[in-house]
């Protein structure tokens, strides 16, 4: 009985490194299964929009894409918010996914946003508010990964890294609402109120038609939670795998 009590720690981390829990399966399956019925309402079942062309279906990944990088990067002020009260690593280990999720989704937004300007605005980069914000939200959260990566002591990194995850968060919020609140910019707004007049360039409204609306919405759930939540959780378990192979090393070296 007492070897099977001190084989139980040991097979428990192993399977939580090794084997895919059957919630992780599940979600991957729904995941890959939404972005394919998202591409087909996107490129397919959409309506061409009769100004823009089709370019204008990069908007239903584009703006969910940024709705994902928000919720990674709240994923991330959660665990860090936690990590401080608590000391426990595993929120750390949150933090740290939501960023590297975050960044990715957010380039996703800047890319795509930068490939559906070149036909629209005859440029594929321009310094308009929105863009500009964005991209400083990337350098800043790039910063993150950088300073845990400067930093040796282990609870020291783990701290600094919280403080700065909560912090970093002000700048997707500006990135946010910076189309809401500056009026000379002609970044578009799809959808609630703002205070741009004629400078919007590139507008198209959701209401268009049923094919637009559905689209969206079968997109922003995906895009919005699935992805992030699934790969953030892919993160963290390699994460994990990590510590576990270097545990291994430092044990037989030892």
């Amino acid at each position: 009985m007492s070897a099977v009590s001190k084989a139980t720690p040991a097979t428990t981390e192993q399977a939580q490194t090794t084997g895919r829990p059957l919630g992780l399966t599940i979600l991957t399956v729904l995941t890959i299964i939404g972005v394919a019925a998202g591409l087909y309402m996107a490129l397919g079942y959409a309506r061409t929009d009769l100004e823009q062309g089709d370019v204008q279906r990069i908007f239903y990944i584009h703006m969910p894409a940024f709705i994902g990088a928000f919720v990674a990067l709240l994923g991330t002020v959660i665990g860090g918010i936690m990590y401080l009260r608590t000391r426990n690593v595993k929120w750390d280990k949150l933090a740290l996914a939501g960023v590297e999720v975050g960044i990715a989704l957010a380039l996703i937004n800047l890319i795509t946003g930068m490939v559906w300007a070149r036909p629209i605005w005859n440029t594929w980069w321009t310094w308009d508010p929105r863009l500009t914000s964005e991209a400083i939200m990337i350098l800043t959260y790039a910063a993150y990964v950088m300073l845990r990566q400067g930093i040796e002591n282990v609870e020291q990194r783990r701290r600094f890294a919280a403080v700065y995850g909560i912090l970093a968060f002000v700048t997707v919020i500006i990135t946010l609402v910076i189309t809401r609140v500056r009026p000379d910019t002609i970044h578009p707004v799809v959808i609630g109120p703002s205070v741009q007049t004629d400078t919007a360039q590139g507008a198209f409204e959701v209401a268009a038609s049923t094919g637009v609306r559905m689209a969206l919405m079968v997109n922003m759930p995906v895009w919005a939670l699935l992805v992030p939540v699934t790969l953030m959780w892919y993160r963290i378990r390699l994460e994990n795998l990590a510590e576990r192979v270097q545990a291994l090393k430092l044990k037989a070296l030892s």
